[in-house]
């Protein structure tokens, strides 16, 4: 069997045997509790994405403010 197949298989077994015991402790469904794992990664990956693109804005918008003026007579 390859590699990628044993890695595979191991993870089936034993990976998704963490949600089964929250599930069971939660008193909740595997399949939601895995759902909700699927959600959070999304919302966190996405919250991220717009952190960065609130900077850029505000670094642009600094930029834009504060011209950088060489001499004097630039005024």
């Amino acid at each position: 069997m390859s590699a990628v197949l044993q890695l595979k298989y191991f993870f089936e077994k034993y990976g998704f045997h963490v949600s089964s015991r929250l599930a069971d402790k939660l008193g909740m469904r595997v399949t939601s509790v895995r759902l909700f794992f699927i959600y959070i990664t999304f919302v966190t990956a996405g919250l991220w994405f717009g952190v960065y693109l609130t900077l850029a804005f505000w670094i642009r918008l600094k930029d834009l403010v504060r011209a950088k003026r060489t001499s004097v007579f630039d005024l």
